[in-house]
This record gives C-alpha cells, sequence and structure tokens, in this order.
C-alpha cells in the first residue's frame, strides 16, 4: 500500500512542469471512464484526485508524489463534445508536449477504458498516439462489476482485436468501485519504480 501522497501541482502551461526528478505514471482515458475514481482506489484515498459528475472536469496535468518516489499525473480527459474547441486544442497542445519532453521519465503509461463500451475512433487514435512514443503501457477495463464474467471476456477480446495489441499486452479488467485488480496494480507499479 502507498503511505504519502502529496499533490504537488496543477499544470496549465508547459512551461510549469515540475522538476523531472522522479519517473511519472501518467493516466489516461476518457471524461467518464473513472480515471479519478481509479487514482483514489489506487492509492486507497477518497478525495485524492475528484470525481465529478461533469464530463472533462480535469483541465490540467495534476501531479501528485507518492513516496517520494514517483509522480502519479492525471492528464485531461478526451471526448466529451461539450468542451469548447479552444479548451480541447490547448488541452491536447498540453498533452502531447508534455509526453514530447524527452528528459521525463515515463516509468508506465495507464490507459483507462469504461468496459462496457465499444472503442470508438477516439479511442483508437489515443492508442495509436500511446503506440508511438515507445513507453510502456497498460490498458485497464474499468467498471468490470457492471457486467457477467462472460461479457466481461468478450470486452476484453473485442479491446484487444480493436487495437492490435501486441501479444504481451493484454487488458486488465477492474473494478475501482469493488477494487478488484487494484492490489495486482499496485503490485506492478511497486516493482516498476523500483526497478
Amino acid at each position: 500500500m502507498f503511505k504519502k501522497v502529496e499533490f504537488i501541482k496543477s499544470v496549465y502551461n508547459l512551461s510549469d512542469l515540475p522538476p523531472p526528478k522522479y519517473p511519472e505514471i501518467p493516466i489516461l482515458g476518457r471524461s467518464n471512464a473513472g480515471k479519478s475514481s481509479f487514482i483514489n482506489a489506487l492509492l486507497n484515498q477518497r478525495g485524492v484526485a475528484r470525481v465529478s459528475s461533469t464530463p472533462g472536469f480535469t483541465r490540467a496535468l495534476n501531479f501528485f508524489l507518492i513516496d517520494r518516489k514517483f509522480y502519479l499525473v492525471d492528464l485531461p480527459g478526451y471526448g466529451y463534445a461539450k468542451v469548447p474547441k479552444e479548451v480541447y486544442l490547448s488541452w491536447k497542445e498540453l498533452i502531447e508536449g508534455y509526453f514530447k519532453n524527452t528528459i521525463r521519465d515515463f516509468a508506465l503509461l495507464i490507459l483507462i477504458f469504461d468496459i462496457r463500451r465499444t472503442p470508438d475512433s477516439l479511442d483508437e487514435a489515443l492508442i495509436k498516439f500511446v503506440k508511438s512514443l515507445k513507453y510502456p503501457y497498460l490498458i485497464l477495463l474499468n467498471k468490470k462489476d457492471t457486467l457477467k464474467e462472460k461479457e466481461v471476456s468478450r470486452q476484453i477480446e473485442l479491446y484487444k482485436e480493436r487495437f492490435s495489441l501486441p501479444s504481451d499486452v493484454y487488458p486488465l479488467a477492474i473494478s475501482c468501485k469493488t477494487k478488484e485488480g487494484i492490489q495486482e496494480i499496485r503490485n506492478n507499479l511497486k516493482k516498476i519504480i523500483e526497478r
């Protein structure tokens, strides 16, 4: 279990990024996939990341320092139509600029999707972008608790096929609500950070 969580800052401009002193684990996903719920479940603390009923609530790169060992970075969600175009474009510039910053140590990218959904062109564009970065990544399918086991297996195969994932990348079905799969992710993160 992670013990110490420090909120460092919200970054709206690339010039405000904190010094690249620690490995970084960014969290990416749609506006309603449960990124904030995942962060709170992972850290076993309520309210670390703000959970909003309004999709598109996260508008900055939010940096959390975990146990003085790594940054967990909550990124703005994508795919929410009511966000003004200029806001969306500024997010896109911020996110792409962040990932193209070669001095930062991206230990792992975590991508979160709603397991109930069928991946669309925006999801596929995210995967294509992430693959192009050449960093290790993990795909999580959240809200497993809303489906039967047979449906979970079917959705895992659907995501694997639609994203043309390599054989060593397998989507992991989780539930932030029941915490199923969360401990496994904690264990994996500790191994990665202590590499």
